[in-house]
């Protein structure tokens, strides 16, 4: 498995921090939110501590425990950009387009 780039390494590490905060201002402990996204307490850890192998799914479910899934849904959706829905007409077939 590649390395993650130091990109890769920080954004996990800023996102993981904003877990953090979004639980704190929930109020709840980690064993709560654990609880909640159905992981363990060291997978939890994993995520806020920046973790870039944690799997996709621990780390979609906490963000569904944090009720922060929809806006992370959101914000990689290319349809929700000026470039994804002009370049969508131009290069993309109709059956993939919505």
């Amino acid at each position: 498995m590649p390395r993650p780039s130091s990109r890769v390494n920080a954004a996990a590490a800023s996102i993981g921090e904003q877990f953090v905060v979004w639980r704190k201002l929930h109020g709840l402990t980690a064993v709560q939110v654990a609880e909640r996204a159905g992981i363990s307490r060291n997978t939890l850890r994993r995520v806020e501590t920046g973790d870039p192998g944690v799997s996709m799914l621990a780390f979609l479910s906490v963000a569904r425990a944090l009720g922060v899934l929809e806006a992370l849904v959101t914000a990689s959706d290319p349809y929700e950009t000026d470039l994804g829905r002009a370049r969508a007409d131009e290069i993309l077939p109709m059956r993939v387009r919505r």
